[in-house]
Order: C-alpha cells, then structure tokens, then sequence
C-alpha cells in the first residue's frame, strides 16, 4: 500500500511522536522543592481510596480523617515511581483501597486543595506497625531520616 518514501515518513512520524510523548513524561518530573514545602510537615491518618501506579511518581490517594472535628479530607500522596516502592515490597495488593494507613510527609507549596489537597509521601505506617519509605530524595526533599540510603 505504501512505497518505500511513505514507509519511511511514517515511520519518522512515530518516531517523532514518541519523543514528543516521552518528552512531557520527563517534563512532568520535577524536584522536591518545585513543588513541596519541606517546612510544612504533614501527619495523615485514613484509608486508602485509591493508587495510582504510574510513572514518574506514584499517587495514594487517602481520606484522612481530622481528629477533632471528624471531617474527612481527600489527599493525593505523591510517592516514588512505581518500581521504588515494588523494591520496598508495596504493591497492589498492600496499598488496595480501604487500607488504613498513617502517611508522614510534607505539604504541597500552593495549598490548593483542589480536587484534593496534595503532600508528598515519605513513609507510611500500616495498622500492625511497619513502616515503608515510599518517597524520593529529590533536589531539596528534606534530610528526614526517612530515607534508608540517606
């Protein structure tokens, strides 16, 4: 159906709108500090609602609830990307929705909490007492001791 010079555009074409599209995954990286505020700790107690296992960083989604006043908060936990925390043993089956977990990590810069308020995740504990790190050591995330290769 087509000659060797149409052969040849279409496959520059996929070749092109491959980079292009590996292209926004790299731009969609970013360090630590581009985003999070390392001097707004948080400290999120709740179920899991929903993970999202995509690169570059995975995404935990939880209900948290407030201690004092009972309302519920919807939280995006940005994590490491999905290998990082396939390494550490996290997996679909011990972050699956209804999980109850304790997640430390640090706010987002804007504090928009629209459709949900955003933190990145350093660790988490679950009901029985483990701790896994599931953050990154990006550019300007803080020296928490959180990290076992810090």
């Amino acid at each position: 159906m087509f000659n060797k010079m149409g052969k040849r555009a279409l496959a520059t074409l996929g070749g092109a709108t491959a980079a292009i599209a590996l292209a926004g995954v790299a731009y969609a990286h970013h360090a630590f500090s581009a985003e999070f505020d390392a001097d707004a700790p948080v400290l999120l107690k709740g179920k899991v609602t929903k993970v999202e296992w995509v690169n570059p960083h995975t995404w935990i989604h939880i209900a948290a609830e407030d201690e004092e006043t009972g309302e519920t908060t919807a939280w995006m936990v940005e994590g490491g990307t999905p290998n990082t925390l396939l390494r550490a043993g996290l997996n679909r089956r011990t972050l699956k929705p209804g999980t109850d977990l304790v997640v430390r990590g640090y706010q987002s810069i804007d504090r928009l909490c629209a459709p949900a308020c955003k933190a990145n995740g350093r660790d988490v504990t679950f009901p029985n007492g483990e701790k896994m790190f599931v953050g990154s050591s990006g550019t300007g995330a803080p020296d928490d001791g959180s990290d076992p290769t810090e």
